[in-house]
């Protein structure tokens, strides 16, 4: 299989939903518009950012098709094509494929738990059944089946169509490490995710990239733009001031996401389909705060931030 390179700021794009509770699919297009626009270096749809696990088959073949057509070729388009059984991941691999989709990321099942047999022959299966690169993603228990970094080097070993990988599960850092000197020339890039908390040691440590959510984007690109060019006190600059938010978008997820994403003009409709905990009266007045305390920074502006402002 050909090498495909992927590297930078690759955001998971959230699922807009219209106030009759149906995907809202003009304002999904205005998003993957909003990250090309911002210097993404590709996009990530669906994922769980994207509420997923909530949207039925033909709501996410429909939407996928729509956001290949809006990406056009424009950056990378990596397909979330996840299922527990691998025949209908294949076949959610063969739907990104026919629209435009660069690589397919598939989370390792938490139902095949740390049985290294059982998951390489999941995506030797998945493998066998389509046409695209895979970026395992190896998230957290209980959606994802944690894997040890050993574990995960010999799936990616045995597999030849895995090329990626996401990591996410803690301490992300040192399991980037351990999945680059495990996979060495088995993989391409390996790529950071958890909503870009710790994506400064990820690239200290050498990471492609991140994969966070979608409403800070514009920051995202800043900083990976800046430590590519050797300005690591910009990028940690960019990354404090970021925590806070990243922070409260840990508890409140999705919600916090399309809530950011509203205040910033770029989504109309907050409504989620996703389970989890709904933002009161305080905890908006908070986020009003952190993005006043983060605007006055710098953080959302063009020049350098500074912190003594």
């Amino acid at each position: 299989m050909m090498k495909s390179g992927l590297a930078g700021v690759f955001p998971v794009l959230p699922t807009p939903f219209a106030p009759d509770g149906a995907p809202d699919t003009q304002a999904l297009l205005r998003l993957v518009d909003f990250a090309i626009e911002s210097g993404a270096d590709g996009v990530v749809f669906p994922g769980m950012a994207s509420e997923v696990e909530t949207l039925s088959p033909a709501e996410r073949a429909s939407l996928v098709a729509q956001v290949g057509g809006r990406v056009g070729g424009r950056v990378p388009f990596i397909v979330g094509a996840s299922d527990p059984d691998p025949a209908f991941a294949a076949a959610r691999v063969r739907e990104g494929s026919a629209h435009g989709a660069a690589a397919a990321m598939i989370m390792a099942p938490g139902r095949a738990g740390r049985d290294a047999e059982a998951q390489t022959a999941y995506f030797a299966a998945v493998a066998a059944q389509s046409d695209l690169p895979i970026m395992l993603q190896n998230a957290p228990a209980p959606n994802g089946a944690e894997l040890p970094a050993s574990m995960l080097a010999d799936i990616v070993r045995a597999v030849s169509a895995i090329r990626f990988v996401k990591e996410e599960t803690m301490p992300c850092g040192q399991h980037v490490s351990q999945i680059m000197r495990g996979c060495g020339s088995h993989v391409d890039a390996v790529f950071g995710g958890a909503g870009a908390r710790y994506v400064v040691d990820e690239l200290a440590r050498g990471a492609a990239g991140t994969m966070p959510a979608l409403e800070l984007v514009d920051v995202h690109v800043r900083l990976y733009r800046a430590w590519q060019a050797g300005d690591v006190p910009l990028a940690r600059q960019l990354y404090n001031l970021s925590l806070p938010l990243l922070t409260f978008q840990a508890v409140f997820r999705v919600r916090a996401t399309k809530e950011v994403l509203r205040r910033r003009g770029k989504l109309t409709n907050v409504s989620a389909r996703a389970a989890g905990p709904v933002l009161d009266a305080d905890d908006a007045r908070e986020l009003t705060s952190l993005l006043a305390d983060a605007d006055r920074a710098g953080l959302f502006t063009a020049d350098r931030p500074d912190l003594a402002a």
